[in-house]
């Protein structure tokens, strides 16, 4: 029997080499235009932007520490490395499936038999397993009389071997590694998202507190002017209402601070939330502004064919349309027959003092097989399913790529009109800041009358406020730009081999 028995493990593992049922696996081939439509600009020759760590580009070094923090304590950045690892835990469990199992088995039972019972009954049990008798009044011989007892031991390994025949297992692995690569490429996404988000915020944070800047500075120069009225007032030369009215300019423009004060502490604490801390934890840190943001990087976009190699969603789309094609083999090979082999070695006795010996060995070995006949269409449900999961993997995976073109495109062009739109403000403000100084001047000597000053004073302040707003939306087109084209991630480094 147990030549028999591994004959028939030698010829499964024979089998095994045989068919893989279900599709191939073939990465799609995605049309995709040879430039960006949009225009780019040239990098300044010698400069060296990153990708993967492109926010350093921009010369702030508080923004680096805030980037990097997040990426080592954002509870979004530790949930995807926890799907990471349930991903390679469920492939370590389906590499298991087609491989022999083994387990060990220890067992003692006791039958004790009613004084009533005939000889015969009590043999017929003694053949069905029970053993001999060790306990009660019976004998270690085997044999029991009625109102007697038996007691059985037995120690030993059983096996299983269900054979991969068709190559469903070999498709669950198939689809679990493809898993674990989407898992992985997730995680790296997240990190893209992730520092783009927090440069973004941050940036968002640094304008309101420049337009408190630019408020502070004209509210100096308004109190100057209102200096100036209540000296010329008392000379004669102006009505007084005129010191109200500046007063009352004065005091307008200090009402606009509070929502912008109020504005930057949301902004510190939704910062705080996205480094995984306590919403107040970066009050102290950021109250006060940074270093000048002067740095504006210019992105290298590269070529839309850069971004299926390079975009962590496009990577994690391709590969879940990997796992759903493999997952289709899975349901295929349910149409075929299944083979499997079990195996039972015991050493079984009615006495611990001869259970290991060769006398107590017995083995068991048994080949089954299990054809479908019947099950109402659900195996080809399942097969019909998986196909359909597919094609919405398929699309899902477009959908992306045509998703990555245009994330690209977009801040491109907003990146291109809010250039021209940057210099035309620069020029405005300087032109408001000329007018302001002149209508000063002749607001002292009486030639013109304080709505023309006040009026210039609000063109200086709303010029100055559309710059520098400008200048935020030019840094936060760039971080939307960088995390596009797909940055913020590096691929780790790999191990070499001397």
């Amino acid at each position: 029997m147990t030549r028999s028995f591994f004959s028939l493990a030698l010829l499964g593992s024979t089998l095994l080499a045989g068919c893989t049922v279900g599709p191939n696996y073939h990465a799609p081939t995605m049309p995709v235009p040879p430039a960006f439509a949009e225009r780019q600009l040239a990098p300044a020759p010698g400069a060296q932007v990153d990708p993967a760590r492109w926010w350093a580009a921009f010369g702030d070094p508080r923004l680096d520490s805030l980037v990097e923090r997040a990426l080592k304590g954002s509870p979004d950045i530790a949930m995807a490395a926890s799907r990471v690892r349930q991903a390679r835990l469920q492939e370590i469990s389906a590499r298991a499936v087609g491989k022999p199992t083994v387990d060990a088995t220890g067992n003692v039972s006791h039958i004790e038999f009613s004084k009533n019972a005939g000889l015969s009954s009590i043999a017929q049990a003694f053949s069905g397993g029970s053993g001999g008798g060790s306990g009660g009044t019976g004998s270690s011989s085997g044999f029991a009389l009625p109102g007697s007892g038996i007691t059985t031991f037995s120690v030993g390994f059983d096996s299983s071997w269900e054979l991969d025949l068709f190559g469903g297992g070999r498709r669950g692995v198939e689809a679990a590694g493809a898993r674990v690569e989407a898992a992985e490429w997730t995680r790296r996404d997240a990190a893209v998202t992730l520092a783009a988000e927090v440069a973004q915020a941050y940036f968002a944070l640094r304008l309101d507190q420049e337009q408190i800047a630019v408020i502070q500075d004209e509210l100096v120069s308004q109190q100057r002017s209102l200096d100036i009225a209540g000296h010329i007032a008392r000379v004669g030369l102006v009505p007084s209402i005129d010191v109200t009215r500046q007063r009352g300019s004065i005091t307008g423009t200090q009402a606009r601070l509070e929502p912008i004060r109020a504005d930057v502490r949301v902004r510190i604490h939704a910062l705080g939330i996205l480094l995984g801390v306590e919403p107040e934890t970066l009050d102290a840190e950021l109250a006060r502004p940074g270093v000048p943001l002067v740095a504006l990087p210019v992105v290298p976009a590269g070529l839309p064919s850069d971004l299926l190699r390079r975009r962590p969603d496009v990577r994690a789309a391709e590969r879940q349309l990997a796992a759903s094609t493999a997952d289709i083999g899975v349901a295929v090979s349910d149409l075929y027959p299944k083979f499997n082999l079990t195996g039972v070695a015991q050493l079984l006795s009615t006495s611990l003092a001869n259970l290991f010996t060769g006398n107590s060995l017995q083995l068991t070995g048994t080949g089954a097989v299990q054809f479908p006949l019947l099950d109402w269409g659900r195996r080809k449900a399942t097969i019909g399913i998986r196909k359909e999961d597919r094609e919405q993997a398929y699309l899902r995976y477009r959908t992306t790529v045509l998703g990555a073109l245009r994330d690209v495109e977009d801040p491109l062009a907003r990146l291109d009109a809010e250039r021209a739109r940057n210099a035309a403000l620069q020029r405005a403000v300087a032109d408001a800041q000329t007018t302001a100084r002149s209508v000063e001047a002749q607001y002292r000597t009486g030639f013109v009358t304080q709505t023309s000053l006040l009026d210039a004073q609000v063109n200086v302040l709303s010029a100055r406020e559309q710059l520098a707003a400008s200048n935020a939306q030019l840094r936060q087109d760039t971080a939307a730009l960088f995390k596009a084209i797909g940055g913020g991630w590096e691929e780790p480094a790999r191990a070499t081999t001397g």
